[in-house]
């Protein structure tokens, strides 16, 4: 028996062995492979070329190591445009090839990238890009370029903006789950889904006045580059006269219908090779840098301006890499506030809300950090509602004309279980408590109307604290403040109009903001990037050892969307419902704009 327990114990010591030294073995690769291609210098004559077939996020995601296959990693805003403009200035890229077809990200995410290539295209280098299938994102972006083609067969979307939502109330009905709703102002409809079969009509109408304003502003830009009057480019788009690819070039939407092959013979005829002659491409990946800690590799200046990027919802706790973690971020920016050397702060923000309690906790380290240095709020696709309420004590807010803001407002929901255990699963609940309201909140018995009222009485407390605070911060009258909240999506230009928004414009006009307001000149600072982000090599030995329970949580989720698909939408929904805690300044529903 006891030779029997040694051979037991060797195995396991083997194994666990074996285990570490594979994952060490993996890392060892990862490095040889990541140096391998981190070396690598671009061929003279050589065109970058730009696929963008990964989703965009504000910071590069690497996929997760997994053997059975995960999740997607996306393509960084910061390190793409980065690419992009080194790409200006290196004598051995003599152009850019856009190889576009179902580009994702969101509207003010594609106006930086589409804002970079128009900088591009100053230092006289061409770009010419190829499409099979363009949709009207990836469209926008190729509007810049001087050659675009489009497949003989291929297709091109040209027309309109839209955005769908899925309601629930009818699967709540069938289920047997009553949806409790709490919420403050006319607007504030990102409940509406659970006990709505369709848009309300404050919902529709706040939806076609955001909707309009994000399209009319992408007409304006594209009118521009193609040189085709912008009530032209809106009858073509509204009455969809675009059904083919030969549809598009009557239309001068695209400059030829071609193959790939003959992009190529294009790109052979800028570079002046022979025909027998493959033009160089570069791929984003063997490009573009790292996403260093610092920019600016050869300033020497002890200065800093710390981009604090706040990406996704707004969760109590530390968070993940795919949300915004109240203590996570609150101490990101308690450290560049400590820190000396960081002399101006800018909050990049891309969140639809989340928890208001979170949110005001983020609040106030930017409220104190206001007092001791220049903080500027760079809105992204969205900030709104939660996104909001953490730029809203800011010195200056900016915001792209396509950006989505405002959504001031909050709402608590509680779902009334007792009828799906009861009468579906044949489950009774019975109870004992010290006090009559000893069990609140609970899901297993229906609310009665005094509880209800005092439920309904702490959303309205929250929403006033929320509106007080956002008119201390925009300098204005409580009572106008809360004419313009009541829950509404506002565009950037919208929210500029009426006082939500100061500056309309990019994240590098945000940094120069920031530089002004801390008396800095371009030369004179680096910018450091927080929170800072996990390597790939500690992200791998959170899969194999067990990492925090946010990075595995994240991992599962992006997990859960490889797998699932189009149906994710829906079930990351029906989970946000299940984990929501507290009161929720979140944006209406989840906006999806194509």
């Amino acid at each position: 028996m006891r030779q029997f327990f040694k051979f037991v114990l060797a195995t396991v010591v083997g194994l666990v062995l074996f285990s570490v030294l594979s994952v060490l073995l993996l890392v060892g690769l990862g490095a040889i492979i990541g140096r391998s291609s981190s070396d690598k210098s671009v061929a003279a004559n050589s065109v970058l070329e730009l696929k963008l077939d990964k989703p965009i996020s504000e910071r590069a995601q690497s996929a997760d190591f997994n053997p059975l296959g995960g999740a997607q990693a996306t393509t960084g805003l910061v390190n793409l445009k980065e690419a992009i403009g080194r790409a200006k200035t290196d004598d051995d890229i003599k152009g850019i090839l856009l190889d576009l077809q179902l580009v994702q990200g969101g509207m003010a995410s594609l106006e930086e990238v589409r804002n970079a290539l128009l900088d591009f295209k100053k230092s006289g280098k061409f770009i010419v890009a190829y499409h099979e299938i363009a949709s009207e994102k990836s469209y926008y972006l190729s509007s810049v370029a001087d050659q675009i083609y489009l497949h003989p067969q291929g297709t091109l979307e040209f027309n309109g903006l839209s955005s769908e939502v899925m309601f629930y109330k009818r699967l709540f009905d069938k289920a047997g789950i009553e949806p409790y709703i709490f919420r403050v102002g006319s607007f504030k409809s990102a409940v509406e889904p659970f006990f709505r079969e369709n848009f309300s009509d404050s919902a529709r109408y706040q939806t076609v006045s955001y909707l309009n304003s994000l399209n009319g502003h992408m007409l304006g830009q594209v009118a521009a580059s193609r040189q085709i009057p912008e009530p032209r480019l809106k009858v073509i788009s509204d009455s969809m006269l675009v059904h083919n690819a030969k549809d598009a070039l009557r239309l001068k939407l695209v400059t030829k219908l071609g193959y790939f092959d003959e992009v190529q013979d294009y790109l052979r005829g800028k570079l002046g090779l022979a025909k027998d002659k493959k033009p160089g491409l570069v791929s984003l990946s063997e490009y573009q840098d790292a996403d260093k800690a610092d920019e600016k590799e050869g300033n020497t200046s002890g200065n800093r301006i710390a981009v604090i990027y706040a990406e996704g919802d707004i969760v109590t706790g530390k968070g993940s890499d795919d949300n915004i973690g109240s203590d996570k971020f609150a101490e990101a920016i308690r450290k560049a506030r400590l820190d000396d050397k960081v002399k101006a702060v800018v909050l990049r923000i891309n969140s639809p809300g989340g928890s208001s309690l979170a949110s005001d906790i983020i609040y106030r380290e930017v409220l104190l950090t206001k007092k001791v240095k220049p903080i500027i709020a760079s809105m992204s696709d969205v900030a709104a509602s939660g996104g909001y309420y953490i730029a809203m004590a800011c010195d200056t807010i900016v915001a792209h004309p396509n950006s989505i803001t405002g959504s001031i407002g909050v709402f608590g929901v509680l779902p009334n279980i007792q009828p799906l255990l009861a009468d579906k699963l044949g489950i009774t609940v019975d109870r004992v408590t010290t006090g009559k309201f000893s069990d609140l909140p609970t899901i297993t018995r229906a609310l009665s109307p005094y509880e209800k009222q005092q439920m309904q009485l702490e959303v309205n407390e929250i929403y006033a604290d929320f509106t007080s605070k956002a008119a201390l911060g925009r300098h204005m009258p409580v009572e106008r403040l809360r004419r313009i909240a009541s829950g509404r999506v506002w565009s950037g230009s919208e929210g500029k109009q009426i006082g939500l928004v100061d500056v309309l414009g990019s994240y590098e006009d945000a940094l120069k903001i920031a530089a002004n307001r801390a008396h800095l000149k371009a030369d004179d600072y680096k910018v450091q990037r927080l929170p800072r982000q996990k390597s790939s090599t500690e992200k791998l030995f959170s899969r194999f050892f067990g990492g925090d329970d946010e990075d595995q949580a994240a991992a599962e989720a992006r997990l859960l969307q490889a797998k699932l698909g189009p149906l994710y939408p829906a079930v990351r929904q029906y989970q946000q419902l299940m984990q929501m805690r507290g009161v929720q300044a979140r944006l209406p529903y989840e906006l999806e704009i194509k």
